[in-house]
């Protein structure tokens, strides 16, 4: 299944572009679900129809829906934290309380997620566009499954540990029934493995290459330098941008090549945006809408605006809506002479924003206020860093093979 992720700075037409490319496919034969994981709830205005936690269908061939990540958590996180709420419980701790501390932070983006897995996995869409929050919130959306994976991948091996101590812990408090009283080993791992498993489908869906972002600006300057820094947070967690939509440009004249003044204003400043655009996502497609004159709401003023990003509906338009440009992956590991070098795709990056330090079996990437950590394959587990470089938007770190953990071939 093909998945679109729009984004952008709120205000920018972010959710009625994706209603767009959701209405143009349909059009063009291809069965498409839009869905809102935005809480703003603007998708339904912009279709002009009320939407739920259930795909509903707008018009043949295209449906809709808005997460409810509150209806989402009733199905999936309660399971996980029943158990971590009955350790508490067992513990002493005031129910209500223990249920605010299993309130992990990232959960309802996980949720929010886990709805576009189950689409992706079991449903019957050819096309899934995802209408995201604003870019901040995006972001920690799509940083929240890896991070939130490590960590329960760092606390899995310690599960016995964990459970001593809880049991010494309840002894006095339980009149030294201690660990018979905690839900069982058996339970709780298991809780922590079906997490792991779940964000694990979730990254898989994320990373796969039939998945990629689409980021929605208007040529103004801070939608210019929110977007572009998008473009590069989005690849240091490894998403790829496939394309740009550039909303509301006036039109330099009309078919005779006349403007009124008003327009002839803006037309000339947002020229300089539009270069900086085209000259900033260098090597990705750019679409642009022009401002039009009444605000799209329904599925044939949407429809109208994807054929003006799109083209003609039909076949070829379907064609290209579903296809995937081949690429390299974002984030790579080669080889040159003696060393290994692990390449990331970093559009933009300036080097005195970026920091690197290895940390046992991971490399600890930050750029700016943002941060990745990535597990090392295993070859690179068994190697040193011997430098780093960032290049035309791609950062080189080398690792050579250390001795004392490397068997000589």
């Amino acid at each position: 299944m093909r998945v679109l992720l729009f984004t952008g700075k709120g205000g920018v037409g972010k959710t009625t572009s994706a209603a767009a490319t959701a209405a143009h496919a349909a059009r063009c034969g291809v069965k498409t679900l839009v869905l809102s994981t935005d809480a703003a709830h603007s998708l339904a205005d912009v279709l002009g129809t009320a939407l739920g936690p259930v795909p509903v269908e707008v018009e043949p061939g295209l449906f809709a829906q808005q997460v409810d990540a509150r209806s989402r958590a009733q199905r999936s996180w309660r399971a996980v934290q029943g158990h971590l709420v009955g350790v508490l419980d067992s513990l002493g701790v005031d129910r209500l309380e223990a249920e605010e501390l299993t309130d992990l932070p990232g959960a309802q983006e996980v949720l929010a997620l886990l709805e576009v897995r189950d689409h992706v996995e079991q449903g019957p869409w050819d096309l899934l566009v995802v209408d995201c929050a604003p870019t901040a919130e995006t972001l920690r959306l799509l940083a929240v499954p890896e991070a939130l994976a490590r960590m329960v991948e760092r606390l899995l091996p310690a599960e016995r540990r964990v459970m001593r101590a809880l049991a010494g812990s309840a002894r006095p408090l339980l009149g030294g029934r201690g660990a018979a009283a905690l839900p069982s080993r058996d339970h709780m791992v298991e809780a922590a493995e079906r997490l792991h498993a779940e964000l694990a489908s979730v990254r898989a869906v994320l990373s796969a290459p039939t998945t990629t972002v689409r980021l929605v600006l208007t040529p103004e300057s801070a939608a210019v330098a929110e977007a572009l820094r998008t473009w590069t947070t989005l690849s240091l967690y490894g998403h790829v941008v496939d394309g740009v939509v550039v909303n509301r440009v006036f039109a330099a004249g009309d078919a005779h090549g006349e403007v009124d003044a008003w327009r002839a204003g803006w037309a000339r400043a947002q020229e300089r945006w539009l270069g900086e655009i085209y000259d900033g996502f260098a090597g990705v497609p750019i679409r642009t809408l022009g401002y039009a004159d009444s605000e799209p709401i329904g599925v044939d003023a949407v429809a109208d605006l994807g054929e003006a990003l799109y083209g003609d509906p039909g076949a070829a338009g379907a064609q290209a809506l579903l296809a995937v440009t081949p690429r390299v992956p974002p984030m790579r590991v080669e080889r040159s002479g003696q060393e290994f070098v692990l390449v990331l795709d970093l559009p933009l990056a300036r080097r005195e924003e970026l920091d690197l330090a290895r940390r046992g079996d991971e490399l600890v990437i930050c750029l700016g206020s943002r941060r990745r950590t990535i597990a090392l394959p295993s070859a690179l587990r068994r190697c040193v860093v011997v430098g780093a470089s960032l290049r035309d938007g791609r950062l080189r770190v080398r690792f050579e093979p250390d001795p004392d953990l490397w068997r000589p071939l």
